[in-house]
């Protein structure tokens, strides 16, 4: 058996694994890795200036490149930095490598500086935790989070790297982990049973989540939803491409409204829950979304989702991908001509619905679209018309982006990333880590100004690395989600129009000049021509570049 230094140790078990990269911020128990890493030219560290800069990095690049996302972060005051954005990820179910370093296990009863238990601070969020105490649990407990990180459900890990593990020596058997098959087909009794309920549906709907997304099943989707002629929506907080945008029975995403959501479904006899979460809101409601009388069939990855809120009459567990071709098979055996008249008719009335809506939508957004500073509708609308379609779209605009998705055309798993979890700061550098993964396809981040706030360095870590990402910023110099909210209550703040630590003016952000200061070429675009032509520019250009786009401050928007 080998002797080898624990630094080397790790560096060579991810190295096994397939790991390229290392988002992080380094301190002092990080050195023996950083050391590490000068005769490792086949890692690419990723230097971010602030741990949350990291953390986004890491999740964009996990969800978009299917690996795991490796992040070396700083005892426990990194650690707490990175918490925010970790917060988001946990949402998203985003298989990361967390790792921090931690003081000489000989030194810590003393309690030295920048000592304190990592482990509690990391259980909330993550699937399993660690701390090897020698060599040879790094490496055993290094193989093991990687696997528990990519296993279904995905999410992230945590190891607590000890100083005088990874400077120490010692004899590691460097063994190489199988490959375990991630696509677990469902359980044929559970798929026959869910098929006998939906084709008994007179007026079904189908609500899908994340999960149609994670496991690229946009068209196995499509097929089930086609033979059922089902209406499909989105869940309330969807962050992927979940079905195939153009779709004519694609109806766009449910509104985080839990009296909206009910008089969608109260249409509905049946709702078919496909890889989503039934149903996440913001806040509380005396309307119950879901009508008692509605029967749930839900299937998903993840065994935690379903019935997690609401009963299901049949509960189906397994990958999407690998299960839906067989549902649909036994739909289309078991299909009276009959139910397919009903199934076609239904689908014909959707299509029209949608036809509908979208003509209305595209009608008021012309109606406005002379108005400056430019509506948030008429900017969503100019993206989508302007961009190249492999563009993949990194979005944390929050209200500005409301009608993004109505206006943009996706039909791929990796056309669109969304932050799901709603702590800011996610979205600047997961546009970064979304570029590095897909080097190839243009990467558009569609961010809030005050979510660029929080992660600003990440502008520099893109300058740094000359990483040609985009950014469009959507500048109401203001938290808007916040206004239309204390609006929404109708309170105090309503009635006299004030709306006390929303606003970031007096002085407002010079997002140019915040993007020089970091090595970043800024342009600002005030008029839609001139937004049309920043992208066309900015998507040429060998760099990254920023573009602010001032857009309506109105709590009532334009449309």
């Amino acid at each position: 058996m080998p002797v080898i230094t624990g630094r080397h140790a790790f560096l060579e078990v991810l190295h096994q694994e397939g790991v390229e990269y290392i988002f992080g911020n380094p301190g002092t128990t990080e050195l023996p890795l950083i050391d590490a890493l000068v005769d490792r030219p086949d890692f690419k560290y990723i230097l971010a200036l602030q741990e949350s800069v990291a953390v986004g990095m890491a999740d964009g690049y996990a969800q978009a490149s299917g690996k795991v996302g490796v992040l070396n972060l700083h005892v426990s005051p990194g650690l707490g930095n990175a918490l925010g954005v970790l917060y988001d990820s946990w949402r998203m179910k985003t298989p990361l490598l967390v790792t921090a370093g931690q003081q000489d296990q000989r030194y810590q009863l003393s309690e030295p500086v920048l000592w304190s238990e990592l482990i509690p601070l990391m259980r909330t969020y993550a699937k399993w935790t660690w701390e090897p105490r020698s060599i040879k649990d790094l490496v055993t407990a290094t193989r093991r989070a990687l696997k528990v990180a990519m296993t279904p459900p995905t999410g992230m890990v945590f190891l607590s790297l000890p100083m005088d593990v990874l400077y120490g020596e010692g004899e590691a058997e460097l063994w190489t982990t199988p490959s375990t098959p991630a696509r677990l087909r469902a359980d044929r009794a559970a798929l026959e049973q869910a098929a006998t309920v939906l084709l008994g549906a007179k007026n079904p709907v189908i609500v899908v989540g994340d999960d149609v997304g994670a496991s690229d099943a946009l068209a196995e989707a499509a097929a089930v939803a086609e033979l059922l002629g089902a209406r499909v929506f989105s869940d309330t907080f969807p962050g992927r491409t979940d079905f195939l945008s153009d779709h004519p029975l694609y109806q766009g995403i449910l509104v985080r409204s839990q009296p909206a959501v009910r008089a969608i479904l109260e249409q509905a006899d049946l709702m078919f829950a496909l890889g989503a979460e039934v149903f996440p809101f913001s806040l509380p409601s005396e309307v119950e979304p879901v009508p008692a009388s509605l029967t749930i069939v839900h299937m998903h990855s993840d065994p935690w989702e379903v019935g997690k809120n609401y009963p299901a009459r049949v509960g189906v567990i397994g990958d999407l991908k690998a299960s839906l071709p067989e549902l649909a098979q036994i739909i289309r055996e078991r299909q009276t001509p009959s139910r397919r008249e009903e199934a076609r008719r239904r689908a014909e009335s959707a299509a029209q619905a949608k036809q509908t809506a979208y003509e209305s939508l595209k009608s008021l957004a012309a109606e406005v679209s002379n108005r400056l500073p430019i509506p948030a509708a008429v900017l969503m609308q100019t993206i989508a018309d302007t961009i190249p379609a492999e563009t993949i779209i990194v979005d944390e605009s929050i209200t500005s982006g409301a009608t993004l998705r109505d206006f943009l055309v996706r039909n791929t798993a990796d056309s669109f990333y969304g932050m799901r979890g709603g702590g800011l700061g996610w979205g600047l550098p997961a546009t970064i880590g979304v570029k590095l993964a897909k080097p190839e396809r243009p990467v558009l981040g569609i961010i809030g100004d005050g979510s660029t706030l929080y992660v600003n360095q990440a502008l520099w870590t893109a300058a740094h690395y000359c990483i040609p990402v985009v950014w469009l910023v959507c500048n109401n110099a203001q938290y808007m989600i916040l206004k239309r909210r204390l609006h929404a209550y109708g309170g105090a703040a309503a009635k006299a129009e004030t709306y006390i630590g929303l606003d970031m003016m007096d002085p407002e952000i010079d997002f140019l000049a915040l993007a020089r200061a970091m090595g970043v070429h800024g342009v600002r675009a005030d008029t839609m021509d001139a937004v049309s032509k920043a992208l066309g520019e900015a998507m040429s250009r060998n760099g990254p570049t920023l573009i602010d786009v001032p857009i309506e401050r109105s709590i009532r928007p334009a449309l």
